[in-house]
């Protein structure tokens, strides 16, 4: 199935430009929706990942449509590409479905990776020097009253992770943090 998404920032945006540039690929369902793609909760975008098949290609203008950064976007078309679905934007001319598209996409992914390991990079230097000039003191450790009593629920299995996440209002990642550290103490 030919599926279009289409997208606008704001309200006061008109998507008739997208319509018109996407007219000749004869779409046989369309989604549309005004929102930022700042926001990764946006609901038309989600309706057309589950209506999405295996076979089906999602035809967009443009990049910046679908995502607000690479990682974003590699992270949709690597979705995409799980399911079976196609990706064709038109403006960059590219296809997800043929060797040049795929190709494509992995010199932006690589570049992407280049400049994710530079700003980690940088970052590393940047606290070396915060240290040695006695300047960072890192990161604030998370201090939760009472932790045992939310441990022992999830230990005896009443609760799941995602759910002790949520009661703490901490990330997964920071909670296997936590859990470790607590289980690492001494007398545990």
């Amino acid at each position: 199935m030919r599926i279009g998404y289409i997208r606008v920032s704001s309200i006061d945006q008109n998507e008739a430009r997208q319509i018109e540039g996407l007219k000749d690929y004869n779409l046989e369902k369309v989604f549309i929706e005004k929102i930022s793609a700042k926001d990764t909760n946006r609901p038309e975008f989600k309706k057309m990942l589950e209506f999405s098949r295996e076979g089906d290609t999602i035809y967009i203008l443009d990049f910046s449509r679908l995502a607000r950064n690479t990682k974003d976007l590699l992270d949709t078309v690597e979705s995409l590409t799980k399911k079976g679905i196609h990706l064709v934007s038109k403006k960059e001319n590219l296809d997800t479905s043929t060797p040049t598209g795929k190709l494509i996409l992995t010199i932006i992914g690589a570049i992407n990776e280049f400049e994710r390991t530079n700003t980690l990079e940088r970052q590393r230097e940047g606290i070396a020097i915060a240290k040695k000039a006695g300047k960072y003191k890192g990161r604030k450790p998370i201090l939760i009253e009472d932790f045992e009593s939310y441990y022992d629920e999830y230990k005896n299995r009443r609760i799941n992770k995602t759910q002790l996440a949520r009661q703490l209002k901490v990330s997964r990642p920071t909670l296997d943090k936590i859990i470790k550290e607590y289980e690492n103490q001494p007398g545990e």
